[in-house]
Formats: structure tokens, C-alpha cells, sequence
């Protein structure tokens, strides 16, 4: 399934924004009169306008993309209800304590037709009603959504009016805020509103309309504070002051001064009071800011409910024409997502032989991928993922063993070189001939080497299987991620697996350290090359001490003090540098095979692991003793049948969104 659009359609949807913003510049004059609240701004939007509504119908939002919107708030009572009215030309519910109940979607829509249409959208219906009847319509769905008491939902309701002389706005009018709890409701009230009101107004896509109660301190309302906290600078929020016929001192300096930083601008707005109508009211509202000694004072371009309207009308084309853009980009990333998501699901299985048949395939292609990246070396499959490129990681770790050795064991060349050897040929004694260098005295020193180092080994056995348990373990969690129960019988075999491996080195180690302490031998002629050119350099080792030098440079060792050994007596010195020389020439060899060795049986082990025992071993154990992972994966399988139905579902509904904007892009190119 395709779900990119072509280029030629996503340059006209990133010119969108740019063409919104020259139509708002043609509508910056607002005039304020008594003629309907619409202008033919309203039919060059309406595609736009159009396009969000229908991924709003479709739920898109589910989908995890945000769509512009308009979001209402404002404190209990501050007149939120009659400037929604005023806009939308009809009644809402009215009465004590919260009136919106729920969130409520207005789509308001200019409509030619002499006769209203008005409508409500909620738990999947469609119910038509009247402007005489739409209050109470309103009360009795909201009832059927949040209960018939006084608390609040999140699920929200859509009113649709189609009216003569309305803008072309769509608004979500959320709960009044209100911190004690009327008699009805729950002690949280206040929470519960708090959370639906950040949940609309966080995202950067909504647009605040924070509505203020010209009658109170705005920098103790309640919304102020909720929208600061989302909006500090307030770049994308707009307040409207209401009930400015009853608190006209004042409030040219509160508008003016902005204390609480409203970053798209103030509208003062009058109330409808009593029996007047919408058209009586905009005149008493329009003849107030005109002739009123202190209201008049207020630039035009913030009073009065057609300015409302027109700004309104105006930040709606411009956040929805810079949003589209990234609403297409998300749409078809979400999509793809998706469609990837649906084809990693599992396969159905209805029998156990289906479920074991795809368990032997999941232990068949973790142990190709385990030959190529363990024993070949290949990591094709994970290029981007070093850990994973285990012939390097490996090699890596043997070198820094190697380095690891050498350097633990290294020679004291100061004030103490040789004070060992002298040491040991002094308990070492005997009823003898004083020129045989006694073979016990290279023997303990031999000993006293290999048991010091002998913890490298071991800790570098148990670092390597480590590595290669996660490796094992991460091939092994991929090819099954699909089946839980699986994993955990897995993962559980292949750490009983890992930790025979493991007991099997440390023994092999304990066995090459206690053979290297037991004898000594090599057939390698390198000992015998390094010795002999080690021992070319005594006699001249000898003449230093007799000149008094402090210092010797011993070419394979290095430079060492020597003047702390005048102390002894010439055989002793001859025969202790003998001994140096013979351990520096063998020890080499000795770390050479630890290294070596080391490789060889980590490199045949670890092949005979992936081919062999891996396989042998978790069939053994998940299929012989029955522990319930094949049966899981049935159980699995068919759990996975919601998941796969939901991503069915997002799948279809972002398909539809993609098709929606595709369709409306040729209006938009139009009309805009």
C-alpha cells in the first residue's frame, strides 16, 4: 500500500501556509456592524476548515497527530457560554454550577439555506434537532456521556450548526474551572478539569481562547495560570474580556498593560443579557464601545464579537495552513509504521503443530544468524549496531586479555630487580655442586608468575561468554518478539546454556593454569633465542657492577637499577641473572599460550555452541519437558488478533485522512 503523496502535492501543501498568510493580510481591516458575522474569507477557508474537521470525524488524533484547534477556557462563570453563543448564533445549556460537562466540539458552518441545520455527534450517532430544542439537546446527550449527575468526561461531544451568518470556526469549549465541588460532584473536581484542560491546550497546535471576566484581576483567573503554564509567552493564546458594560473603569489599562502576557491580543466583548437578540445584541454592543466614555477609548480592533469572530477565523487558516504540512508527513509516517507493524505480526496458529513448526523455524534462522555474526564473522544484518559485529568485539576483547597479561606481569626493573631470584636461589640451597642452577628455584618462581596471573583467564572466560550470551540473546528475542511466553522459556534456557558454558572454561582454565605451574616446557626455539641473546649481555651486566654504575639498559627487558646488588657475591649474581633471563625468555612463552590457547578453545566452543548445543538444548528443554511455551504461543497467537484488528483499524483510519487531504488539496489550491 502507497501512502506518500507526490512532490507536486506536498509543494502545494507547504505553500498553503504562505497563501493563508496573504489572505490575512487582505483582512486586517475588520468593520464592525450589525450584518451577519461572515465575509467571503469564510468560503476561502471552508477546504481548510473542511480537511481538519474530517480528521477529526475520523478520530486521527487517536493515531497520536495533533490537529489545530481552537481550545475555549476560562474560570466558572467568566462568560464563557454567551461569547460561544454569540458566535454561534444559538442557546447553549445555561444553570448553576459547571454548564459543559464535557468536552464540546462546535463546528460552526456559514450556510446560504434560510433554515439552520443543526445537529449532534456522539457515541457513534448523529441526532438532528432544532434551535429551539438544541439546549436541551446538549443536557440529554451529555447526560448520556458523563451520567445525569454533575461530573465531567473526556469524551467529547461535536455540535454541528449550519447557520446563516456564522463564521466558518471550529472550537472545543471545555469545563469551567472551578475549585470547590458543588453538592453532586467529586472531591477532584477540580483535578478532573485541570487534566482535561491540559490535555487539549498543551500541544502546540491549539490555539487558546482564554476567556476573562472583565470584573476580576486577570492575574488571579485560574485559566491564566493553566495556559502560562503550557504558553509562557503566550504567543498562541488569545483572551477575550467579557462583561465590559459592567467594569468599564480600568480596562483600557488592563488591555493595554498585558501583565499576563496574552501574545495574540485582547477582545472586550459584551454580553447578551435577557430576551435580546443576537442581531439586538451586536448593536447595543457595537453603540457601547462607540459612545461609552471609557469603552470608546478601546482601539476597534479589540472590541466587539465580529472582531471575535474575524481574528478567530483569521489564527484558524493560519495555524491550520502551517500545520497541514506536518500533518501529511505524520499521517504517512504513521502509516507506514503501521503497515511495518502488521507484517511483524505473528502468524495464526490453530494447532500445535503449526505453533511447533514456527518455533523450529525461529531457532532455525536465530542459529543462521548466530553462524554468520559468531563463527563467520559476517554482520550484514546489523551494520548499524557495533555490538553486534562480534569477530571485531571478539578480537577486541582478546587483545586487551593479551595486553591485560603482560602488563600484570611485568618485571620490577628498580631497586628491586633480581632481589627474587637472589632470594629464592638462597632457600633453594643444597648439598650440591655450586654451578647447577637448581631447577626448583625456576620452578617457584614459575609458580609464584602463573598463580598471579592466573585470575585473568578465568575473569576473561567469564567476559567473553557474557558478551556472547547477549548476543545470543538479543538474535533470539528478535526472532521470537512476537510471542512472550516463548521469550521467557528462551531466555531462561539460554542462560542455563551460558552458564554450562562458563563452568566448562572456568574448568578448561583451572586445568591450563595448574598444568603451566607443573612443569616446564616448550618446544618453541624462540626460548632459546631470547635466552641466549639475553645472556650475551651478563658479562657486560657484571662489568657495570664493578664500575659502580647505578644503571644497566638490558636490551628485551629494559633500563634497571643495579646498585643496591653489589651487596652479593659474584656466583649468586651470575646464577640469579641466569634465572632472569631463562624466566623473561620462558615467561614469554608461557603468556603466548595463554593467549593462544584461549582463542582456540573460545573460537571451538562457541562454534560448537551455535551448530550443536544451542539447538540441542532449547528443543530438549521447551519441547521435551512441556514447561508450556509452545502452548503460550497459541495463546499468543490468538491475543495477537486484537492487536492485529487494531492496527487494521489505524491503518484504515489514516488511510482515509491521507486520502482526504489528498482530495481537498486541488480546493485549497483554488479557493485559497
Amino acid at each position: 500500500m502507497s501512502v506518500a503523496l507526490s512532490v507536486s502535492e506536498e509543494e502545494r501543501w507547504s505553500s498553503s501556509e504562505n497563501q493563508a498568510e496573504s489572505l490575512e493580510e487582505k483582512h486586517q481591516e475588520v468593520v464592525v456592524s450589525h450584518v451577519p458575522i461572515v465575509s467571503s474569507f469564510n468560503d476561502r477557508i471552508r477546504p481548510l476548515l473542511d480537511a481538519v474537521d474530517k480528521l477529526r470525524h475520523l478520530q486521527v488524533m487517536k493515531e497520536g497527530i495533533q490537529l489545530p484547534t481552537i481550545v475555549v477556557v476560562g474560570d466558572q462563570s467568566s462568560g464563557k457560554s454567551s461569547v460561544l453563543e454569540s458566535l454561534a448564533g444559538i442557546s447553549l445549556p445555561r444553570g448553576q454550577g459547571i454548564c459543559t460537562r464535557v468536552p464540546l466540539i462546535m463546528r460552526l458552518q456559514h450556510h446560504t439555506a434560510p433554515e439552520p441545520e443543526l445537529s449532534l455527534e456522539f457515541s457513534g450517532k448523529t441526532v438532528r434537532t432544532s434551535e429551539a430544542e438544541i439546549a436541551d439537546a446538549i443536557t440529554l446527550a451529555t447526560d448520556e456521556i458523563a451520567g445525569s449527575g454533575k461530573g465531567i468526561s473526556n469524551t467529547p461531544l461535536t455540535v454541528v450548526v449550519k447557520k446563516k451568518g456564522v463564521p466558518d470556526l471550529t472550537m472545543v469549549d471545555l469545563p469551567g474551572i472551578t475549585r470547590v465541588p458543588v453538592h453532586g460532584q467529586p472531591e477532584n473536581i477540580y483535578e478532573q478539569i485541570t487534566d482535561i484542560i491540559m490535555k487539549y491546550i498543551r500541544p502546540e497546535e491549539s490555539i487558546i481562547l482564554n476567556v476573562l471576566s472583565a470584573t476580576v484581576d486577570f492575574t488571579t483567573c485560574e485559566s491564566i495560570r493553566m495556559s502560562q503554564k503550557v504558553d509562557k509567552n503566550g504567543e498562541r493564546t488569545l483572551a477575550v474580556v467579557t462583561k465590559a458594560d459592567r467594569a468599564p473603569e480600568g480596562l483600557l489599562e488592563k488591555v493595554t498593560a498585558d501583565d499576563v502576557n496574552i501574545g495574540l491580543g485582547y477582545v472586550c466583548v459584551r454580553n447578551r443579557i435577557g430576551d435580546e437578540s443576537y442581531k439586538e445584541a451586536r448593536q447595543v454592543e457595537a453603540d457601547l464601545f462607540e459612545t461609552h466614555s471609557l469603552l470608546s477609548k478601546i482601539d476597534k480592533s479589540m472590541v466587539g464579537i465580529p472582531v471575535l469572530a474575524q481574528k478567530l477565523v483569521h489564527i484558524q487558516a493560519t495555524i491550520i495552513a502551517r500545520c497541514l504540512p506536518e500533518i501529511v508527513r505524520k499521517i504517512n509516517e504513521k502509516l507506514n509504521g503501521s503497515i511495518k507493524d502488521l507484517k511483524r505480526m505473528p502468524k495464526t496458529l490453530s494447532t500445535v503443530g503449526e505453533a511447533l513448526a514456527t518455533f523450529m523455524g525461529i531457532v532455525g534462522s536465530a542459529k543462521e544468524s548466530l553462524n554468520k555474526i559468531i563463527v563467520r564473522g559476517e554482520y550484514d544484518e546489523y551494520l548499524d549496531d557495533q555490538n553486534m559485529h562480534c569477530a571485531a568485539r571478539l578480537a577486541e576483547m582478546l587483545n586487551q586479555y593479551s595486553g591485560e597479561l603482560h602488563e600484570f606481569s611485568e618485571d620490577d626493573l628498580t631497586a628491586n630487580f633480581m632481589m627474587s631470584e637472589i632470594q629464592i636461589l638462597e632457600e633453594s640451597k643444597g648439598i650440591q655442586l655450586p654451578n647447577f642452577l637448581p631447577r626448583t628455584a625456576f620452578l617457584a618462581i614459575l609458580q609464584k608468575k602463573v598463580e598471579e596471573v592466573s585470575h585473568i583467564p578465568v575473569d576473561f572466560a567469564e567476559k567473553v561468554w557474557t558478551y556472547i550470551e547477549g548476543v545470543i540473546m538479543s538474535v533470539l528475542m528478535h526472532r521470537s518478539e512476537n510471542y512472550h511466553q516463548l521469550q521467557l522459556s528462551t531466555r531462561r534456557e539460554v542462560y542455563n546454556l551460558m552458564e554450562k558454558m562458563k563452568e566448562r572454561s572456568r574448568n578448561w582454565v583451572t586445568e591450563i593454569v595448574q598444568m603451566e605451574k607443573l612443569t616446564d616446557y616448550t618446544s618453541d626455539p624462540a626460548y632459546l633465542n631470547d635466552w641466549n641473546n639475553l645472556m650475551a649481555q651478563q658479562q657486560e651486566f657484571m662489568d657495570a657492577l664493578e664500575n659502580e654504575d647505578t644503571e644497566f639498559q638490558i636490551e628485551g627487558l629494559g633500563e634497571v637499577a643495579i646498585a643496591g646488588l653489589r651487596a652479593y657475591e659474584k656466583p649468586v649474581l651470575l646464577q640469579a641473572f641466569d634465572l632472569k633471563m631463562r624466566m623473561t625468555a620462558y615467561w614469554e612463552i608461557v603468556l603466548r599460550r595463554l593467549v593462544d590457547s584461549m582463542a582456540l578453545h573460545l573460537q571451538f566452543c562457541a562454534r560448537n555452541l551455535v551448530n550443536k548445543e544451542m539447538e540441542e538444548e532449547i528443543v530438549k528443554e521447551l519441547v521435551g519437558r512441556h514447561d508450556g511455551a509452545i502452548e503460550g504461543m497459541l495463546e499468543e497467537s490468538s491475543a495477537a488478533a486484537a492487536k492485529r484488528e487494531k492496527l487494521n483499524g489505524s491503518i484504515k483510519v489514516l488511510s482515509e485522512s491521507k486520502n482526504v487531504l489528498a482530495n481537498i488539496m486541488d480546493k485549497i489550491a483554488t479557493n485559497i
